[in-house]
């Protein structure tokens, strides 16, 4: 609700085990796992430092320069050293140096000796003026592959730090400068003129540059973080609700027989109920079974153990690869179940499962869900395969996810550089994989009866994307939900979704917004009349204000605890129409909430208002609010019509507005 427009800074103790525990002990501050705490602060948008240092630091940083638009840092400086030493803290840190263009390697060398470094960290040499750094900045200023710039200087015979930093306050000052500018004046009492003329000048100041070199990686990383939640991603959505009560089927047949663990064949089925592709599984119980299923597919295949108590097969000698005909099947078979009463008992051996065995090469990847005690379900993605605790090449993200968001946790792990194409492989299609990430996300948020549920591995090629394996795991059948940690971000509320058939006889969809949404929107807008905009928001907002991003991004990203916004989404010839918002807003302190409503000039006199603003009551019964209220200009008697149809209570107070107020702990009132 913050973030998108004002920087949240956090330092946390207890990164380590031991320090988490004195934290808890200590003070009662968060506790629990790192990694995630990490992962809630990236889905909200907060900058997270590792220094008290750093967190006074970047403070001051973000209140006095504008954001980097990138990872790109332009580096002066009048010493070589402290240039190389910048670089590696700058690149460690994800960062990267700016690759000067051309036309700035020419114009610099018009302006400096021929001696200096002609690349980036630009090594302007030790007998530098205030007059060669300020001609520098002016040129690298204008390098179009630049996100940022840092000014170091180091005190050597002929530097004059306090002109020097009167030449970058006055570079400072010229005109509109939308890229950071930094600095590093190194020399403690030698240079301390030149730095507090820089900190009066609001430009932000460090002993040393590999400092400035972090606050730079801290800026660039939080600004690409806040975007990528609100970046419109793309439609992934299944038909959630078809796939809830399939899943919900067979997790009711697993808790009617007491049991938490799920077959593999079962497990299975709730990943493809949810457009995960899985490979062909058959249940044989016997040997003839088996060699019939095997009969079935193309040789070789798999044997898998089907066990209802055993979840890792591999640690039991519950797989058997590469069976060549039917003999190795009955063999396997055998062994398998041999295997598995040796280890267990022959009550633990259920079978086993005959999938074929997929050849193709690729790169094992795993992706999970499991419970954490704070914020409830955490997906895992990274690599898989026998050895994916020894690796530990991994990335955590807090459910429900949209593309976008899938996207920025695959980049977080080394395996995310393979799917690209490496030596000589062609790359994983990213867009799909990023698709099944999210369609897991909206698995793990809906199936509350799931406590832990991974696919390891799931083999990602150029060729496509196969859940070879899964295991899922149950909370016992007498837990009670209530008492589980709910999800940190709620899922989309379809059940608020339906269809409706206006005066016209025409049919619309009407449903909660989805980020998704933010292009349909856009032509929302267009369509609106200047009286629309002026009754809805009391005033003027010019259309290219109304499409902005940062504005729609608002309406169409909400956090579905605090806002729910219904449309109204009409099938045309030419694709979809949003015809139609009505959105309720919690208020700050009380469970009463904000209604307004808006609906596009082509659409109205067709009795939409009313039915958009009757189920957003409806909606606000349901999530709990007792009363809603909202504000409408005396001239706009349309809406002043609906609201008293559905009866709403109108008021005149002398601010010239109408304020409006439904109680909902009353009964309802029938609308038409």
């Amino acid at each position: 609700e913050v973030a998108l427009r004002k920087p949240i800074v956090v330092i946390k103790a207890g990164r380590t085990e031991a320090a988490a525990k004195a934290a808890a002990s200590h003070t009662g501050a968060l506790a629990g796992s790192d990694e995630v705490l990490n992962a809630a602060f990236d889905r909200c948008g907060v900058l997270r430092v590792d220094r008290l240092a750093h967190l006074f630091f970047i403070t001051e940083v973000l209140a006095k320069q504008p954001r980097p638009k990138g990872p790109r840092l332009t580096v002066i400086t009048n010493a070589g050293g402290p240039g190389v030493l910048t670089t590696d803290t700058l690149i460690s840190g994800g960062g990267k140096l700016t690759e000067l263009a051309p036309e700035t390697i020419e114009a610099l060398n018009q302006v400096l000796p021929a001696q200096w470094s002609h690349g980036n960290p630009i090594d302007i040499l030790g007998d530098a003026d205030p007059d060669r750094y300020a001609k520098a900045l002016d040129i690298v200023a204008n390098d179009p592959n630049s996100d940022g710039l840092l000014a170091v200087l180091t005190p050597q015979a002929m530097t004059d730090p306090t002109r020097t930093a009167e030449a970058l306050v006055e570079f400072a000052q010229k005109g509109d400068r939308r890229k950071p500018l930094l600095a590093s004046w190194m020399g403690g009492e030698n240079v301390a003129a030149g730095a507090d003329r820089l900190a009066q000048a609001d430009i932000p100041i460090f002993p040393y540059p590999d400092i400035a070199a972090r606050m730079f990686n801290y800026m660039w990383q939080y600004d690409r973080n806040v975007q990528s939640l609100y970046e419109t991603p793309r439609l992934s959505a299944i038909d959630s609700q078809d796939s809830c009560d399939r899943v919900e089927r067979i997790l009711e047949t697993a808790r009617k027989d007491n049991r938490t663990i799920l077959t593999e064949f079962e497990s299975k089925q709730v990943l493809a109920a949810y457009g995960i592709p899985v490979v062909p599984t058959h249940i044989a119980h016997t040997e003839a079974e088996a060699v019939a299923a095997a009969e079935t597919m193309d040789y070789p295949v798999v044997l898998k153990l089907l066990s209802d108590t055993i979840t890792h097969k591999s640690d039991v000698g519950g797989v058997q690869l590469n069976l060549p005909d039917a003999e190795a099947v009955r063999r396997a078979f055998c062994q398998i179940r041999e295997n598995v009463t040796a280890a267990h008992s022959a009550a633990d051996f259920g079978g086993v499962t005959v999938q074929p065995m997929v050849q193709r090469k690729g790169y094992e990847a795993i992706l999970g869900s499991s419970l954490d005690p704070q914020f409830g379900p955490v997906l895992l993605f990274g690599t898989g395969g026998t050895l994916v605790e020894v690796f530990r090449d991994r990335a955590l993200a807090l459910p429900p996810l949209t593309t976008t968001l899938a996207r920025r946790m695959m980049e977080k792990t080394k395996l995310y550089r393979a799917l690209q194409g490496v030596r000589g492989q062609k790359p994983v299609d990213i867009e799909a994989l990023a698709q099944i990430l999210v369609r897991f996300s909206q698995l793990a948020i809906e199936q509350p009866w799931i406590a832990e549920i991974d696919i390891n591995p799931m083999l990602l090629s150029a060729d496509g994307i196969l859940a070879l394996d899964a295991r899922v795991l149950l909370h016992s059948a007498d837990t009670d939900l209530s008492s589980l940690p709910r999800p940190a971000v709620r899922s989309y509320p379809h059940q608020y979704a339906t269809s409706w058939r206006d005066r016209a006889g025409e049919e619309c969809v009407i449903r909660p917004i989805r980020p998704e949404d933010e292009d349909m929107a856009v032509n929302f807008h267009r369509s609106l009349s200047e009286e629309s905009v002026y009754l809805r928001y009391a005033h003027s907002i010019k259309l290219s204000r109304r499409l902005a991003h940062d504005r729609l991004a608002r309406l169409c990203f909400i956090d579905y605890d605090r806002e729910i916004a219904l449309i109204a989404v009409y099938n045309t010839d030419d694709g979809q129409d949003l015809a139609g918002v009505a959105r309720l807003s919690r208020l700050h302190g009380d469970d009463d909430a904000e209604f307004s409503l808006l609906v596009s000039d082509t659409y109205q006199r067709r009795g939409l208002g009313t039915e958009l603003l009757d189920r957003l009551i409806d909606v606000a019964r349901q999530e709990g609010i007792t009363a809603l209220v909202g504000d409408i200009l005396p001239s706009n008697d349309a809406m002043q019509r609906i609201c008293k149809r559905l009866g709403f209570e109108l008021s005149h107070p002398q601010d010239d507005m109408v304020k409006a107020h439904l109680n909902l702990t009353a009964a309802p009132v029938a609308a038409r």
